[in-house]
């Protein structure tokens, strides 16, 4: 592993821990320059293609997704680990499906009901763009389902 101060490429293993996430971090010491930093390992397995509506296809993106959470739940009471964690289920549930491709639909249906628990307003602002409402009635209506 390479010291990201100084590219050193040898470093010592401190402390070891098992993520909850199903990773492992690692503590590591540079032995050149003696500055600490964290590395995570996540084990690669294999994900889906992703087919777009327009019938192209895509590698799932891990970042993209958390990227299109985080602008829902930009300003609201929501946090980073809620975030990675439901992307960590997500993508978690893509690979069980063992399906050579999963419709965007599958995924986009996924972050809605995981929004739904877990922010309402977040929900709204995803299902917005997702859902296709384009205007304040089809908002509304949206709404008034989620009070019911």
């Amino acid at each position: 592993m390479r010291c990201p101060y100084c590219g050193a490429g040898d470093s010592q293993v401190i402390d070891t821990n098992h993520d909850s996430k199903g990773g492992v971090r690692r503590r590591r010491k540079c032995k050149d320059c003696n500055q600490r930093f964290s590395t995570y390992e996540r084990a690669i397995l294999a994900t889906p293609l992703i087919v777009k509506q327009d019938g192209t296809r895509e590698e799932f993106d891990r970042e993209k997704l958390m990227r299109g959470l985080r602008i829902s739940c930009a300003k609201r009471p929501v946090s980073a680990s809620d975030i990675e964690r439901m992307v960590g289920e997500i993508e978690a549930t893509l690979q069980t499906m063992g399906k050579s491709e999963v419709s965007s639909r599958v995924i986009g249906d996924m972050v809605i009901a995981g929004l739904k628990d877990l922010d309402q307003v977040a929900y709204i602002r995803y299902a917005i763009v997702y859902l296709g409402l384009e205007n304040l009635k089809s908002v509304r209506e949206e709404i008034d389902r989620l009070l019911e």
